[in-house]
């Protein structure tokens, strides 16, 4: 019996451990995982992820499952535990609430396993609190909808298409930076080294014949470089901010004769110029036609977006009227060159006040006595102008979409006037059109312009241009220098991107203007050849040559898979070459397009529209090498995986795919991938195993992954 009894106890001894074994088991955690832990600013993290003061506000937080022992929402105010809300593939999903004030909100995230305790900031995982790097909220900062993510198409107008040769400018109409006016006969002529005052002829109406184009290739938003009057191709020297250009617009009033004599330099004398731009009849004319283009893009679900040049303007702008255009001009009051007592005196800076009439003595934009720069502290009546013809063309008849602002940091005389001006701006554009975007040209840290007051968002070149670029050419952008530390480094590319793109915060971020090439800097399919050079030191035709469209199309693939509105610059998509200004401003080949790349970018775009992942998804790096990089982009229901490998040798990679939510029941299949040849969409599938993507990348290829059920 006592035996009995003592076997009995000893199988319970048995069972206990046996249990406690189990249950230690069951409990039992692998090593702490710091590549699982994610969050951002998206709408998968953040609900509402751009709230208004007074909202509460849902912040997550991802760990591995079962993981960690406690997480908890740090804040200037308080520090809050977060409760497990989900657990999906894997991974914990940790949530906890908090209602956002007037101030910006600004927070951090604590991890604690066992005895260890680490911080997820803006930048990622970390092992001592850095306060600049947390998250931030800005209340009421919001961006268009529309915009994020958007396809924009960047037109020169003059290069893009001659649709009504009745209003090009002829040879000798007028007077401009030394020598006259040039109409330029050949359609495919390379730009002149100084080529402001060269005329091809393309105008609104042009753009009005390409639309079925530009709407099958897939634009979302087309943004116009300049349109109002300006004597210059260019058109960043406005002379009257009221109006579009007759010469890209309608003239319905002209004169056969009145060019300027051989040798006359003086505009005064340019009859059939002042004609052409002053007489109100062209000039409504021109408006209308514009409103009716802007018409018909708003009936194909597409956006416009002016360029506003408002920190300068041109010296044949009728409040100067340097070149006398004005002077005798009917209903035109006198420019504040002309005389003193000009209405517009003290819209410009005048250093000598004795020099009048006819005063020369005013301050330029960078000296440049072309564009005169405009005084707004002087003038509160310009301020006003100003504030008006922000308002006018976002509003009815035009309804244009928004602004892009030239150099917008150099409007006014100090940081504090600029900055209170860009508010007054914004309140009167977005009062006028509450959707309208404000779109700044900004080098540099645009963070203090970013607070949800100011801009929306910026042309991306720190975040973007310059990284992808140096990454996948070794090329500055203006194709003046060569960086082989740059060229093919991953963490350089991947530090630059963390690092700028934390100033643009989540709502500018994904609206922001994604561009490889613009009116400012070489083509990227000419940085490809990475050759240091120009137009003047090695001629137009270098820019052609040992182009590599593999690199181009990889580009390509970046731009379309990154946070942000991929912007493509007229042209790029036709392989279009050049070196810097004004060789990048040659006109759109049209009957000479590279039909292949037009195919691709059509087709990509298509995908970037279709997948959620890449318009709003959230961002991870997975993978960085040496010309080889990969990051995923993903939402709670897509996951999508780019690959790109910039060198010409194949790379076998192994990418931790499960770090975007890839599980072991899921397999990856190519969407489109890319090479030195050409590019296809043939379905290959790729297996996943324990969540590890082992793949070999052909050289200079570009590959980007979706998920697929394991069959």
């Amino acid at each position: 019996m006592i035996n009995d009894r003592e076997d009995w106890t000893e199988m319970e001894h048995e069972k206990a451990d046996i249990k406690k074994r189990m249950q230690y088991i069951l409990n039992m955690r692998p090593v702490f995982n710091k590549e699982a832990l994610f969050s951002d600013g998206t709408e998968y993290y953040r609900i509402p992820a751009e709230p208004k003061a007074g909202d509460t506000v849902t912040i997550k937080f991802r760990t591995q499952r079962n993981n960690v022992d406690s997480v908890y929402l740090v804040s200037q105010e308080q520090r809050v535990q977060m409760e497990i809300c989900g657990t999906e593939n894997g991974f914990d999903y940790y949530s906890a609430q908090v209602t956002i004030g007037e101030d910006i909100f600004r927070y951090y995230f604590e991890i604690q396993y066992g005895w260890v305790t680490c911080y997820y900031n803006n930048q990622g995982v970390c092992m001592k609190h850095e306060g600049r790097m947390d998250f931030e909220i800005y209340p009421g900062f919001d961006t268009p909808r529309w915009a994020k993510g958007a396809v924009m198409y960047q037109i020169y107008v003059d290069r893009f298409l001659n649709g009504d040769p009745t209003n090009d400018v002829v040879t000798g109409e007028y007077h401009y930076i030394g020598d006259k006016s040039v109409q330029v006969e050949q359609w495919n002529k390379i730009p002149a080294v100084m080529g402001v005052r060269e005329f091809y002829g393309g105008d609104l109406q042009g753009i009005m014949n390409k639309l079925d184009y530009l709407q099958d290739l897939g634009v979302d938003v087309i943004y116009l470089n300049p349109i109002f009057v300006s004597p210059s191709n260019h058109k960043y020297d406005i002379q009257d901010y009221e109006y579009v250009d007759p010469h890209y617009g309608k003239i319905v009033e002209d004169m056969d004769d009145g060019l300027l004599n051989e040798g006359d330099r003086e505009n005064a004398h340019a009859r059939k110029f002042i004609k052409r731009v002053t007489d109100k009849r062209n000039l409504e004319a021109s408006n209308e036609l514009f409103a009716k283009l802007v018409e018909e893009i708003h009936k194909r679900g597409m956006k416009v977006i002016l360029d506003g040049v408002f920190n300068h303007c041109g010296s044949f702008n009728k409040w100067m009227d340097r070149e006398r255009i004005y002077e005798n001009q009917e209903g035109y009051p006198k420019g504040a060159y002309i005389s003193a007592d000009s209405p517009y005196r003290y819209y410009f800076n005048f250093y000598d006040e004795n020099r009048w009439p006819y005063n020369p003595t005013y301050d330029g934009w960078w000296t440049h006595d072309t564009l005169p720069k405009l005084n707004y502290e002087a003038s509160r009546d310009l301020y006003d102008k100003i504030l008006e013809i922000g308002k006018k063309w976002v509003s009815a008849p035009y309804n244009v979409d928004g602004w892009r602002l030239d150099v917008a940091a150099d409007l006014g005389h100090s940081n504090e006037f600029n900055h209170q001006f860009w508010k007054d701006f914004r309140k009167a554009v977005k009062e006028a059109n509450p959707n309208a975007i404000i779109l700044a040209e900004h080098y540099g840290n645009p963070e203090s312009w970013l607070q949800g007051d100011e801009w929306d968002t910026v042309m991306n070149y720190d975040a973007f241009m310059e990284p992808l670029t140096w990454f996948l050419t070794g090329m500055e952008k203006h194709s003046d220098e060569c960086r082989d530390d740059l060229y093919g480094n991953s963490d350089a590319f991947i530090g630059a991107m963390k690092t700028h793109m934390r100033a643009l915060h989540m709502s500018a971020l994904y609206t922001s203007m994604n561009e490889l090439s613009n009116h400012d800097h070489s083509r990227f399919l000419t940085r490809t050849n990475q050759t240091v050079g120009r137009t003047a030191s090695l001629g137009p035709e270098a820019a052609n040559q040992n182009i590599n469209k593999g690199i181009m199309r990889a580009a390509v693939m970046i731009q379309m898979t990154w946070p942000g509105a991929p912007t493509l610059y007229y042209g790029d998509e036709a392989g279009l070459c050049g070196w810097t200004d004004p060789d990048n401003r040659r006109t759109y080949p049209w009957g000479r397009e590279d039909q292949e790349l037009i195919q691709y970018h059509r087709d990509i775009i298509a995908i970037h529209k279709t997948e959620t992942a890449l318009m709003r998804g959230s961002l991870k790096y997975l993978h960085g090498g040496f010309k080889v990089i990969c990051y995923g982009r993903f939402t709670d229901t897509e996951k999508m995986i780019v690959l790109i490998n910039a060198g010409f040798d194949e790379v076998r990679v192994k990418i931790s795919v499960w770090e975007v939510g890839v599980t072991d029941n899921e397999d990856m299949v190519e969407v489109i991938m890319s090479n030195e040849e050409g590019y296809t969409m043939e379905k290959k599938v790729h297996p996943v195993t324990s969540g590890v993507l082992d793949i070999t990348l052909p050289r200079v290829s570009s590959i980007l992954l979706k998920t697929i059920k394991k069959s």
